[in-house]
């Protein structure tokens, strides 16, 4: 289903019920496909506590540090 920016101002409750039935609904702006609604998978998997996480980003690089969970930790010993 397509619609545009304004019919998703104007119609957003229907445009949510057709989501909500399964159907794909692409929002369009002057013509081009800019967005796109699906309906939202509630993923209930919980996150373990007891795996280690992984470094990322700017942090991937520090060698000074090896576990995130003992370095927020330690971060956080002065105030808790």
């Amino acid at each position: 289903m397509k619609a545009t920016v304004k019919e998703l101002r104007v119609h957003s409750k229907e445009l949510l019920d057709a989501v909500s039935r399964g159907e794909d609904v692409v929002i369009t702006f002057r013509g081009k496909p800019c967005a796109r609604l699906v309906p939202y998978e509630n993923s209930d998997k919980p996150i373990a506590m007891d795996e280690k996480a992984d470094l990322f980003g700017i942090w991937a690089d520090r060698i000074d540090i090896e576990s995130v969970e003992e370095y927020v930790q330690s971060l956080r010993k002065g105030r808790f």
